[in-house]
């Protein structure tokens, strides 16, 4: 049977404790035929507040736990919440199909678009299956060829990024990891076809700067970016994860710290308590997001929109220094 209760994070401890008190309250009421009902409604008033303070506070430790958290929407929940048709494609021509980095031809609002995303597992079994999510050089060369088809077609590319980054294993290495990201960030500069990419979870480093060179590059709320894990950090300069929680801070992985920056274009708001809570609304968010980008962007010509994706990458980390 399935283990429907909610997956705890540590600062969510408090209001579950509230809401039990209140789960609680209600079925002795019950039992017992008293009427509680002002009780019940200052009480959820009060887990309601708490909610609220909670999320509006997070620390970019947090958001990064929210990210990675086991039942946040991936990237074919969303494509399946989104799309009116969905038809995945698979491998890359030289043999390989990493389930880790999906992709196929889709329909957004009637448009048709190729979608393009890394893929988390649900359960050990399903991670273990598709890597966690971490593209092996098969991975990024299938998304090459299904954006070359996208481009030659005249159809919009939209990508997911949710990774913790590209596999480093030695056989990744061996068969050009490097390389395969490299020509995609290349190749992905040269393509006329509106691009939109949406950080929906974690994006790590080069696996996902492989999809990530768009038009625009949006990010869901409680997303997170960043050159290396906080965990990676804090064992290079300082030779000690536990410090993970401080290179969080100085990495700027968040949302409104990277908006500050430049980096990203546009942020989706999520449902209170992350996208996991309710994916159906967060789904609804993203695809209005998606469906707006592309109506500004089909409004330019592929000339236009190459040389803008173009000026917006040269400027990322320019900046002038006061006297």
């Amino acid at each position: 049977m399935a283990d429907n209760k909610p997956l705890l994070l540590d600062f969510e401890k408090p209001l579950a404790e509230l809401e039990d008190r209140i789960e609680q309250i209600r079925s002795l009421a019950e039992e017992n035929g008293v009427d509680v009902s002002e009780q019940i409604e200052a009480l959820e008033a009060r887990a309601a507040q708490l909610q609220r303070e909670i999320f509006s506070t997070l620390t970019p430790s947090q958001r990064l736990q929210l990210a990675r958290h086991p039942r946040r929407p991936s990237t074919l929940d969303y494509i399946q919440a989104i799309t009116d048709e969905w038809i995945e494609l698979h491998g890359d021509r030289r043999g390989n199909d990493d389930p880790a980095l999906i992709g196929g031809l889709a329909r957004l609002a009637g448009r048709p678009v190729v979608i393009l995303g890394h893929q988390k597992g649900r359960d050990t079994k399903d991670n273990v299956a598709r890597n966690f999510g971490m593209a092996s050089p098969g991975g990024y060369r299938k998304a090459l060829r299904l954006m070359e088809h996208a481009n030659r077609f005249g159809m919009p590319i939209v990508t997911f990024i949710d990774t913790p980054g590209a596999y480093p294993g030695l056989v990744a290495e061996e068969q050009g990891q490097g390389e395969a990201i490299a020509v995609n960030l290349r190749e992905m500069f040269r393509f006329e076809v509106p691009i939109l990419c949406t950080v929906i979870g974690e994006g790590g480093s080069g696996g996902a700067l492989g999809l990530g060179v768009g038009d625009r590059l949006l990010m869901l709320e409680h997303s997170v970016y960043f050159v290396a894990t906080p965990e990676a950090c804090a064992a290079i300069l300082w030779r000690d994860a536990q410090k993970a929680p401080e290179a969080a801070v100085a990495l700027k992985i968040t949302a409104p710290d990277l908006k500050q920056l430049g980096i990203i274009d546009q942020i989706l708001p999520e449902p209170l308590g992350g996208a996991h809570r309710r994916p159906l609304e967060a789904a609804a968010n993203l695809k209005q997001a998606l469906l707006s980008n592309l109506d500004d962007l089909e409004s330019l010509s592929g000339r236009q929109r190459r040389e803008l994706r173009y000026q917006k990458f040269r400027q990322m980390g320019v900046f002038q220094e006061a006297s």
